[in-house]
């Protein structure tokens, strides 16, 4: 993996993990299991990535995090898509 992408602030990935605290507690042993594994490696895209999944609902969240829908409209990119993979491969 090429550091030149890495998301080295530790103060933008201690945002977005507190950003990341949801209402369902599915979605936040999801979401925590997924930093805990990758939190070291995001890049600025999957930050980016993160950032746009974090507006949506959590019902929203957890049907695309189980594969119960797959993204739509400006969820629908190849960054978002790779996100939401890695959350389904935990």
């Amino acid at each position: 993996m090429s550091n030149q992408n890495h998301q080295a602030d530790p103060t933008q990935r201690a945002r977005l993990r507190w950003r990341a605290r949801r209402g369902l507690l599915e979605n936040d042993l999801i979401i925590e299991r997924f930093f805990d594994k990758h939190e070291m490696e995001l890049t600025d895209n999957d930050v980016q990535a993160l950032t746009v999944l974090f507006e949506e609902v959590d019902n929203v969240l957890l049907d695309l995090f189980l594969g119960r829908k797959e993204p739509e409209g400006d969820l629908d990119t190849p960054d978002v898509r790779k996100v939401i993979q890695m959350m389904r491969d935990l």
